[in-house]
């Protein structure tokens, strides 16, 4: 009879079996978190957090941590899965991000803000933070938002179609200089082969998402499905009737938006008047 697999013991959640092998990792080698910043080259805070679950790290200080304690590729494996595990998320939003993460193209129209995939950090926070969450979890989703960005990264990127109103860039962040680094961000992605952005003026008058974000997620098996959302709720469409009737709203809004060139030239006109405002 074969022996009998013995059971670790440890976490089976990614996030959690990250960090326990973190921590394993430096008890092992009897150091603590200052004498690992001084062989690695970070903070020591940094690893605080990583070994504690507030942050996951970067890619880059994951890698690092691989090559000093050799072991090739399996921190950076386990970082990639916590990444993507969709338990990172609220709830709610949970069966929305799987398919978000399969899905071969999508198409975005932003009421008030731009999409999660388009924000910079300090924009993400700053808007999940107006949604009341604050502490360890503020850090753990924000983190988990910012990591989503990477879905429109390499060839095999999903094609990303975002619909503005002129309302989101009319609402700026608290600060100036990490408002006029958002709006640097939506010029620079939207010089990406794979990424289409307009802006809808407030010239376009009424229209049936006037209140109303969507999402269209058009999947391998070619079927689309939308997430719809306000202040207070979101909702998975799948329903192919209500889907086809909201595509055909969002077509029409495509219509009237400006054109990618027209667009790109109203974020720098946008940029400019950020930059010209004096310092307080």
């Amino acid at each position: 009879m074969p022996q009998r697999l013995m059971i670790t013991g440890r976490s089976q959640e990614p996030r959690g079996r990250f960090t326990e092998e973190l921590r394993r990792l430096r008890s092992e080698r009897g150091l603590s978190l200052r004498d690992l910043a001084k062989e690695v080259g970070w903070d020591s805070s940094q690893f605080s957090k990583m070994e504690s679950g507030r942050t996951l790290g970067g890619p880059e200080v994951v890698q690092a941590l691989d090559q000093f304690y050799g072991t090739p590729g399996l921190l950076v494996t386990l970082w990639e899965l916590a990444m993507a595990d969709p338990t990172q998320f609220k709830e709610q939003y949970r069966r929305y991000m799987i398919l978000e993460s399969e899905a071969v193209s999508l198409w975005h129209y932003g009421v008030s803000r731009p999409p999660g995939l388009l924000q910079t950090d300090a924009y993400a926070r700053e808007a999940l933070a107006a949604g009341g969450i604050k502490g360890t979890e503020l850090d753990q989703q924000v983190e988990a938002r910012i990591g989503r960005r990477e879905r429109l990264e390499g060839g095999e990127a999903p094609t990303f179609r975002s619909i503005l109103s002129e309302a989101v860039l009319r609402t700026p962040l608290p600060n100036r200089s990490e408002w006029r680094e958002q709006l640097e961000h939506l010029v620079e992605m939207s010089e990406r082969p794979n990424i289409t952005l307009q802006v809808l003026p407030f010239s376009a008058s009424f229209h049936g998402l006037a209140s109303t974000t969507m999402m269209f997620l058009r999947l391998l098996d070619t079927r689309t499905v939308a997430y719809a959302e306000n202040d207070v709720h979101g909702e998975l469409i799948p329903e192919p009737s209500k889907v086809e009737r909201f595509q055909r709203t969002y077509d029409a809004l495509r219509d009237t938006a400006l054109t990618p060139a027209e667009s790109r030239k109203f974020i720098l006109r946008m940029l400019e008047e950020v930059s010209c405002e004096p310092s307080t």
